[in-house]
């Protein structure tokens, strides 16, 4: 059974975010009050066709070098200078696309809700080859110079040549009984390709031939009803060095060594969202709402900040000595890293920030749920 619609995650996250013994359903919090700190200054702005579209789409946009790259639900993806916003190349697929964007090493690779995987020429937006695969992929494919790795709904994880096409592997791993909407990104590295799954696990496979070489659980499913049960991995990895920081709902938050797959450090958090790193620390958006700093080595709570509960956060995302996020009515917020307090805020799209927030040195860029993509630097 699989959930598709963004209607019945959001009753998971309120019933389970919430307790599921609860009658009265909460309201999200109002917005908190604070002295400004950081002010954003907007650099530029470009529509990106209908953006995420309606359902729970998470089209994160992505750079390479001085060029972005992003794309909207229904299959127009578009080539940006990143400092002006100029328009590059455009290209409609003319397919629904839900797992944006994979870039690098000549290619702008994305999937779709049809179970297919599209490569575009990075220069020109020409289409180079297509592959099918099991099912709907909807997270961004990872690529490097000599493969794409793309997870699919099903928790496959499928390796395709970078200059061909050609499927060279795939594992299979079989999925949870019922899962949210969703999975997390693949990881690769020059020999790993690293993947969260539905089942709680994390998983490490040959990049040459799809061969596990290390598996790890980073939640144990709990809990007498399938939605108890539910523990996926949907909020993206992020790898620092040798560590892999992970995070599941309705399970653990860990540092996992990504070259035996040990756990080093965890602590029990529940997320959709992901997390992100810096400073030494951890920053976890939780299902219900409330923003988590974790010192990494002592897998104990720096700070806590519950003042944007219930706004549907988006991950979290290092920037500068901040921590940036979005929630459901598109506002993004700044909170300090050292200790959660807020300390700037700007309003971005009225339909909503899904997606993670792209930081690139001194940048800043937010993909509004209607498709407005916004370029910010601190004043």
């Amino acid at each position: 059974m699989r959930w598709k619609n963004a209607a019945l995650l959001a009753l998971a996250v309120t019933v389970v975010g919430c307790s599921s013994n609860s009658k009265k359903e909460l309201p999200p919090a109002e917005l908190p009050e604070f002295t400004t700190e950081v002010e954003l200054k907007s650099e530029w702005s470009r529509s990106v066709g209908n953006g995420q579209g309606e359902g729970y789409n998470l089209l994160t946009p992505a750079v390479d070098g001085d060029h972005i790259y992003a794309a909207d639900v229904e299959g127009v993806v578009m080539a940006m200078d990143r400092f002006s916003g100029d328009v590059l190349w455009e290209q409609d697929l003319e397919l629904p696309v839900s797992g944006a964007i994979g870039v690098g090493h000549g290619l702008v690779v994305v999937g779709t809700l049809k179970g297919e995987v599209i490569a575009l020429d990075q220069s020109t937006g020409e289409q180079k080859w297509r592959a099918v695969v099991t099912s709907e992929v909807l997270a961004a494919p990872a690529v490097n110079a000599d493969v794409v790795v793309v997870q699919t709904q099903d928790d496959r994880l499928i390796g395709f040549d970078s200059a061909t096409g050609n499927q060279r592997w795939i594992y299979e791993s079989t999925p949870a009984v019922l899962t949210l909407r969703g999975t997390g990104g693949p990881v690769l590295t020059d020999r790993l390709a690293i993947a969260g799954l539905s089942s709680g696990k994390v998983v490490a496979v040959d990049t040459q031939r799809g061969f596990p070489v290390w598996e790890q659980r980073v939640a144990v499913a709990q809990g007498r009803s399938e939605l108890d049960r539910i523990v996926d991995i949907d909020g993206g990895l992020r790898l620092v060095g040798d560590t892999l920081y992970v995070v599941s709902y309705q399970g653990r938050v860990a540092g996992v060594d990504i070259n035996n797959g040990r756990v080093l450090w965890q602590r029990e958090a529940s997320s959709y969202a992901g997390l992100d790193q810096g400073l030494g620390s951890v920053y976890v958006s939780l299902a219900n709402g409330t923003l988590e700093g974790v010192d990494e080595r002592s897998a104990s709570a720096l700070w806590s900040n519950d003042g944007l509960a219930r706004r549907q956060l988006s991950a979290p995302a290092v920037y500068s000595s901040y921590i940036a996020v979005g929630d459901f009515e598109g506002y993004l917020h700044l909170l300090s890293q050292t200790d959660g307090r807020f300390v700037g805020r700007e309003h971005i799209d009225s339909d909503g920030l899904r997606a993670r927030p792209l930081v690139v040195g001194d940048w800043l860029y937010a993909f509004g749920n209607s498709g407005e993509l916004v370029a910010l630097t601190i004043r």
